[in-house]
């Protein structure tokens, strides 16, 4: 069995650093491990968790990652940050997309219709986000509620996405390693 997921990487080194500063901003809200941060080499938007599956149904899998051709490049704007399910409860903490979400919706659309015989169906309504970090015990409600005020107009930046990628994830207690299994490039 091999655990996969559909990304888009940030593919400009300035926006991610910026992402990266708002990320390390809100691990200082944490209270002895109470905030999980992404791994720098592992911020990416994921399009399609595809989870564990068995390694034969790999060549399948990224057959339905090369329908993304037929999308053609587009820009992205990464703004704002926020929490799933909500503040109250925040389990996830994220930086949101404005420009370039109809385009990931139908990326995501043209993926779910060829992997729908393959693998189980996600269930979850697709909300183009990046995840910057987990809340995973005490954290400082008051200090996240801040850093959300002040950075929910924030624009991180914009950069064109060129390629799609088939990710392997592999679980370890320092946390996960993701290895890219393919690359598609993205039409002109």
């Amino acid at each position: 069995m091999i655990r996969l997921f559909i990304g888009v990487e940030i593919e400009d080194a300035n926006v991610l650093k910026r992402i990266i500063e708002i990320r390390d901003q809100v691990a200082a809200c944490g209270r002895s491990r109470g905030v999980k941060v992404v791994e720098d080499e592992n911020i990416h938007l994921t399009l399609r968790f595809i989870g564990e599956v068995p390694e034969a149904l790999l060549p399948s899998i990224e057959k339905c990652l090369d329908s993304c051709t037929s999308i053609k490049k587009f820009r992205v704007l990464i703004k704002g940050i926020g929490t799933f399910p909500n503040f109250s409860r925040p389990r996830v903490v994220w930086v949101g997309i404005e420009k370039g979400v109809s385009q990931l919706r139908q990326m995501r659309k043209v993926i779910d219709n060829c992997l729908r015989d393959i693998v189980k169906p996600d269930r979850h309504e697709f909300t183009p986000h990046i995840t910057i970090a987990r809340i995973k015990g005490s954290i400082d409600r008051d200090c996240l509620l801040s850093i959300i005020r002040e950075n929910r107009d924030l624009v991180l930046g914009q950069y064109t996405v060129t390629s799609v990628k088939l990710k392997r994830s592999i679980l370890r207690p320092q946390g996960p390693l993701y290895i890219d299994l393919k690359t598609v490039k993205l039409g002109d």
